[in-house]
């Protein structure tokens, strides 16, 4: 990959930069492959520095999703925090800058485990029960941090967390629907009819998984959590079984992407990472199911927005494999029918 001068201004940011940070210019930029939405870039001055920029993707989205200022508060308010979080230099909100609002943040070393074949490059046999284990245990400290007490109580909404996720995923759904599909629609309404009570509100990531963490090489252990476009505040039991939905065991025929890495030899299963998390929370998880239910169901209505753009020629020559994610699609909506039961 090479410098994307086209949506950032390389000269810009060094300025930028250099009146926060110690740098020596001039700055190369790389992106960083695996984000879908805002974009990530690995900015590198002539001494080795290291530093990440995040800015909001070239074409429209929903603003709510890629707004760089709550992002990067959110960062910047655990930085005291048991949970790793990369060092904030600072947000920008002026687009005259580069063409649209950023922030930067300190380079953390380590892997984005997305594949097997990162799993095997990088991580140990020995090491992936450590890395499973400490999945947990970061999630368990994140749900543990008052929002109040670190300066995000403006996350914490009226309305019931699970009613603004239904209507906010269900939406998506119809806006990017392209084909009837009526599996999908069965436990939304299941989900909908079905809401269990919900729990005291922690601070909720919103796509807590394996490739949104960076993770230490030498000893198996989160070294930073990213991607924190998502978080708000609601029940710890959706970060959990988002988790666990794309945690895929060797035992099961259904995986919620290609090519997981926790299928390798090492990973501990699913169930034993429910198991731990309930035992350092205390948490009644008796209500797994329904979430599970509603994380395959999610991930259901984000593919099918993938599938949508692709059969309307969004991704051009970058398209294969595209094919296949409609079938996924109604493979995760039967999967989530089960969960939730016929109700």
């Amino acid at each position: 990959m090479g410098d994307r001068n086209n949506s950032v201004d390389r000269d810009a940011v060094a300025a930028w930069l250099g009146a926060r940070a110690d740098i020596t210019p001039p700055l190369r930029l790389t992106t960083i492959a695996g984000g879908r939405s805002n974009l990530t870039y690995d900015v590198q001055d002539a001494d080795g520095r290291r530093f990440v920029l995040r800015r909001p993707p070239l074409h429209g989205v929903l603003s709510s999703a890629h707004d760089m200022e709550r992002e990067s508060r959110i960062i910047s308010a655990l930085a005291d925090s048991a949970v790793p979080v990369p060092a904030v230099i600072g947000f920008e909100p002026d687009e005259a800058v580069i063409g649209a609002p950023f922030f930067v943040m300190r380079f953390v070393p380590g892997e984005v485990l997305r594949s097997g074949s990162d799993v095997e490059a990088h991580l140990d046999v020995s090491s992936r029960a450590t890395t499973g284990e400490n999945v947990i245990d970061v999630l368990v400290e994140l749900h543990r941090v008052d929002p109040l007490a670190v300066g995000l109580g403006d996350l914490v909404r009226r309305s019931p967390y699970l009613s603004r996720q239904l209507r906010r995923w269900h939406g998506q759904l119809v806006q990017s629907r392209t084909r009837e599909l009526p599996v999908l629609d069965a436990v939304h309404a299941r989900l909908a009819a079905g809401r269990p009570p919900e729990p005291e509100a922690v601070i909720v990531h919103g796509d807590y998984r394996l490739d949104n963490l960076i993770v230490d090489p030498t000893n198996g252990r989160v070294a930073a959590v990213l991607d924190w476009e998502l978080t708000t505040v609601g029940d710890p039991r959706m970060d959990l079984a988002t988790l666990l939905a794309y945690w895929s065991a060797a035992d099961e025929a259904l995986t919620a992407l290609p090519d997981p890495p926790t299928l390798l030899p090492g990973f501990p299963h699913r169930e034993r990472l429910l198991q731990r998390y309930g035992q350092l929370t205390g948490r009644d998880l008796d209500a797994m199911p329904y979430f599970m239910a509603f994380a395959y169901w999610r991930l259901a209505c984000i593919l099918e927005g993938v599938y949508s753009r692709y059969r309307a020629g969004a991704y051009g020559t970058h398209s294969a494999g595209f094919d296949q994610v409609g079938e996924r699609v109604e493979m995760l909506g039967e999967r989530a029918l089960e969960l939730i039961g016929a109700g």
